[in-house]
């Protein structure tokens, strides 16, 4: 039995007050909306605002019920009225959700903290101060919550303590408040001739936001970026304090936040700010996960799995951008530095977390990432972890991106049947789904494994012809739908086919139009692919000058971001040289010296006769 003399529920207690405001509304005792309101603000505690709104729900789908369905005119009267108070009623109530969500959400947090065992509290925290959630707190809240939690006692023992926490919130707005005007102001400081987070010299925002950081062990690691572009042992010599840690986390939180919000804001080049934004969030993962390296190394493994938790939240507001490239290419660094340690970081923690759209989307930009690479072996293996993820969480257009993927994979492998089998079923689900971009790319690598086979089993060109058409079908479709990757992919991809057809002249329309795509997106990986095919097209139309601008171009910039591929301009290069001899070969060089200084500068440029010598030595 229910002891009479027990506390009533909360949904029984809103459900009196509901009936209580209704009644006094149809006896003409409400004069006015604020009088609603200021009943609502007495009666509803700030964390209770689900409740109240389940209870309103169904008292104003009963009554809505009960107007559909009754017939008796005195009954749909009282009905009408006790709707329109109802209306009433639930205006104020939205009002009163707006202004007391904020005391609300800072009121469940606290709870959390307070009941959460103290193994467990800084993992609690981090989702409090998650960017992903839709009530997330503002800087002001989380000033609220750090000086609330100070107040409250924790017994002795407890790991980190909650004025722990706190001390850390508050030295973490301070260091963000440091660092706040200096977002991007290292970007003019340096003419923005070398935008970026890594390179042989202290350059990027590193350094600057290093000069602006007050806490000895933050700027250490700052500065160990700046020199080094990772996190090495000597960044942090010695463990760190939970404080000192939820303080760096503030601060390199807000750092990501809003330096992504203004390269996503820049008007005057949106694709080159997105391929910022996108940089950014890879950079920040990576440093992410050095940073719990270190502090697994150093025994302390709240904070690695704390370093784990902030990469993730990162690579799951990444996933939902508009613009995260689920064909794109090997993304650089800001600088153009080759965010390799991506790849060794970023698998890690994606094993940690369930099937989500987060783990689906981001094993397949590590998936294209390792075909840039040449490794297609691991290539395949991230795409098909990423088709399982993404049929789990049927995640259409990321599977049929990866059934692309996996088929441009393949061709790689020289299997032709499979990569052809799933580039087909690319093409049903994308047609099936309506997905335009998929349909687009998946034109592109039918019509490319099947060239590639054609010309493995040197079938005639007069039977390769047909497969053209659903190469320019796919270029049209993905100008049409205007998605850049996939023009530059189609693009390649026709200018591909056409060299080994030995259309050269249309193979190097096609290649030009897919090699300018790939500059304005900053896919380094199609730049040096298409490059590396107009030095054989230009190599056969008698343009030899050209054609060693192109292979040594091609040959630098796929070397330069770590893909096997290098090799292939470079053996070019090598038989244009051998036909050349060593002063024309010099000669030609030299006819592009100012191109090459545009695109690679000087160092590259002194570079390549190295690179070629290092070819030369790799053939024994």
């Amino acid at each position: 039995m229910t002891d009479s003399h027990s506390t009533p529920s909360s949904d029984n207690v809103y459900l009196e007050l509901i009936d209580q405001v209704v009644t006094m509304t149809l006896k003409g005792q409400i004069r006015s909306k604020q009088q609603v309101f200021k009943m609502l603000q007495s009666e509803i505690e700030p964390e209770e605002g689900d409740r109240f709104a389940q209870t309103l729900t169904e008292q104003m789908n009963a009554v809505a019920a009960t107007l559909e369905s009754e017939t008796d005119e005195m009954k749909l009267a009282k009905a009408t009225r006790r709707q329109r108070a109802l209306t009433t009623l639930q205006s104020e109530f939205e009002r009163w959700q707006k202004e007391n969500q904020s005391t609300a959400v800072l009121s469940g947090a606290i709870a959390t903290l307070i009941r959460t065992t103290d193994k467990d509290r800084l993992t609690a925290l981090l989702q409090v101060l998650d960017q992903n959630r839709p009530d997330h707190l503002s800087r002001d809240e989380i000033k609220t919550l750090a000086q609330q939690l100070r107040q409250l006692e924790t017994e002795a023992t407890a790991q980190p303590s909650l004025q722990e926490l706190s001390t850390g919130l508050l030295q973490g707005l301070s260091t963000w408040q440091q660092l706040e005007g200096h977002v991007v102001s290292w970007i003019y400081d340096q003419g923005q001739q070398a935008i970026g987070f890594g390179s042989s010299t202290p350059q990027g925002p590193w350094p600057y936001w290093a000069k602006q950081v007050e806490t000895t062990s933050i700027q250490r690691i700052l500065t160990g970026l700046a020199e080094n572009q990772t996190v090495t042992d000597e960044s942090i010599p010695v463990p760190f304090e939970v404080r000192t840690w939820v303080e760096m986390a503030i601060a390199l939180q807000r750092l990501q936040i809003s330096l992504v919000a203004w390269f996503d804001q820049q008007p005057y080049d949106t694709r080159a700010g997105k391929r910022l934004s996108i940089s950014t969030f890879l950079t920040f993962a990576v440093v992410w996960s050095q940073l719990s390296r270190r502090f697994s190394e150093l025994g302390q493994s709240l904070l690695a799995d704390g370093c784990f938790q902030m990469a993730l939240q990162g690579l799951r507001q990444f996933a939902q951008q508009d613009y995260f490239p689920l064909y794109g290419g090997f993304f650089t660094a800001l600088s153009g530095e080759p965010l390799r340690t991506l790849l060794d970081y970023l698998d890690q923690p994606l094993r940690e977390v369930p099937n989500t759209d987060t783990k689906a989307r981001i094993l397949t930009l590590l998936g294209y990432s390792q075909r840039a690479l040449g490794q297609y072996d691991l290539a395949r293996q991230f795409h098909e972890r990423a088709l399982e993820s993404a049929r789990d969480i049927h995640d259409q257009r990321c599977e049929i991106a990866n059934l692309n993927h996996l088929s441009r994979t393949l061709v790689m492998q020289q299997d032709f049947e499979a990569a052809i089998t799933n580039s087909q079923r690319a093409l049903i689900l994308a047609r099936q789904a309506g997905d335009r971009i998929g349909e687009a790319n998946a034109l592109a690598n039918f019509g490319y494994s099947e060239v590639s086979r054609a010309q493995e089993q040197a079938i005639e060109a007069e039977q390769i012809e047909s497969v053209l058409t659903y190469l320019e079908q796919g270029l049209r479709l993905s100008e049409q739908v205007q998605d850049r990757p996939s023009e530059a992919l189609c693009a390649n991809s026709l200018g591909v086919a056409q060299v080994m057809l030995r259309h050269y002249d249309q193979a190097v329309a096609a290649l030009e139009k897919g090699l300018h795509i790939a500059q304005a997106i900053g896919d380094v990986f199609l730049q040096g692919v298409n490059y590396s095919y107009l030095a054989i097209a230009y190599q056969n139309l008698e343009n030899t000058e050209m054609a060693v601008f192109c292979a040594a171009l091609s040959m630098y910039l796929l070397w330069q971001i770590n893909s096997e591929q290098w090799h292939q301009p470079a053996g070019t290069l090598s038989i244009l040289s051998g036909q050349l001899g060593q002063a024309g070969f010099q000669q030609a060089l030299e006819a592009y010296r100012s191109a090459f200084l545009k695109q690679i500068g000087v160092d590259g440029y002194d570079h390549l006769p190295q690179l070629l010598a290092e070819y030369r030595e790799s053939l024994g």
